[in-house]
């Protein structure tokens, strides 16, 4: 699958984090930064599909190098899924991730994660 094939379950993640949670967990390391993934129990509900529907799909992702799982830590996205994550919010949902993260901080974790402001 391409990286593009892949972005329903990015902007489901994104809808989630910026419209019902309002928050974004960023973590920043060596390797590059990584945003924390809704659970596949809380997209599954917010696609309105049952949860072994998303299971292989994050199989997909984590197969095409956009996310890794971890026991009992969740999902997040790796570099290159950091990079996608935030092209999608800034192409779709640049109001609001600026209402939610700041337009400062926006910018910043997007240059951070290699993505560049997108204007």
């Amino acid at each position: 699958m391409s990286t593009y094939e892949h972005d329903d379950i990015f902007e489901a993640a994104i809808r989630i984090l910026l419209e019902e949670d309002r928050c974004i967990t960023v973590s920043f390391s060596p390797g590059g930064v990584s945003i924390r993934f809704p659970t596949t129990r809380k997209l599954a509900e917010y696609l309105d599909i049952p949860h072994y529907y998303v299971l292989p799909r994050f199989g997909a992702m984590e197969h095409d190098g956009l996310i890794r799982r971890a026991e009992r830590v969740g999902i997040s996205t790796t570099a290159a899924g950091t990079v996608r994550l935030l092209a999608v919010m800034a192409e779709r949902y640049r109001e609001r991730a600026e209402e939610v993260l700041g337009r400062e901080v926006f910018s910043a974790l997007q240059a951070r994660a290699g993505a560049g402001p997108e204007r």
